[in-house]
């Protein structure tokens, strides 16, 4: 039976007088693919940068506990030490540094090229780009998965990894997201598209800050298409609708 990485305990998360997550509890296992999926404002990246421990972010209430070490008023920079990673939602945010500065951030035996082709990018069309607005969404997606692999990390939090991407550049991020958990790396996958659960292990669905159903793909991506996306009940809970 594979351990757990990571878990999280009772978590609460309040700010400006709103309650943005309410009693997470929640288990990733070591060299898992699981998937957090939720409408918009459901609170998915919210729960991905409390985990990450970026600034501003820290429970209310509860604990965070990663190879059964509480990390819950650890830093960033402490967390990312230990093995902890998050592609954000908006790539690359070192804008005006060449696409090779930035994957030589960290120091590592995989080369900047090397990083390139494992996301389907030429390193002699892209290692002197410049990062900035003239990349598409989907280049600066798979530069900013790329620059996970340097860092060798045991956990890889993907936030919205498929929003907003061609369907070329999707393909090769689930096979990035495969060969992670290959590489017995867990990924945390955040996502509001159905499809992009069926590459899991297991999902759980974020509904108002609270995770309502776990199970397999198949059951909650069905369950997430029949009911979630066309909910009339924004704000709160349709507990009847749990019941199906």
């Amino acid at each position: 039976m594979r351990k757990k990485l990571l878990v999280l305990k009772d978590i609460f998360y309040q700010t400006n007088g709103r309650v943005i997550l309410k009693q997470i509890n929640f288990s990733l296992l070591k060299g898992e693919i699981h998937s957090i999926i939720g409408l918009n404002g459901a609170g998915k990246t919210s729960l991905a940068n409390l985990i990450m421990g970026l600034e501003g972010y820290s429970p209310t209430r509860g604990k965070i506990i990663f190879e059964n070490r509480d990390i819950t008023k650890l830093s960033l920079y402490q967390r990312a030490k230990l093995g902890i990673a998050l592609a954000w939602q908006r790539p690359a945010y070192f804008e005006g540094i060449s696409v090779e500065e930035y994957l030589s951030l960290k120091k590592s035996k995989v080369s900047p090229a090397d990083c390139l082709k494992k996301v389907g990018l030429n390193p002699s069309l892209y290692l002197k780009r410049i990062i900035n607005e003239e990349l598409s969404g989907g280049e600066r997606k798979r530069i900013e998965l790329a620059s996970l692999i340097p860092l060798e990390p045991k956990l890889v939090i993907l936030d919205e990894p498929d929003s907003g991407i061609d369907a070329n550049s999707l393909e090769i991020i689930y096979l990035l997201i495969k060969d992670f958990k290959r590489k017995g790396i867990s990924v945390l996958l955040i996502t509001h598209n159905q499809k992009t659960t069926f590459i899991s292990d297991r999902v759980s669905l974020l509904c108002n800050g609270e995770i309502i159903k776990q199970g397999q793909p198949g059951e909650i991506g069905l369950f997430f298409k029949k009911y979630c996306q066309t909910c009339n009940h924004i704000g709160k809970i349709n507990k009847k609708i749990l019941r199906q």
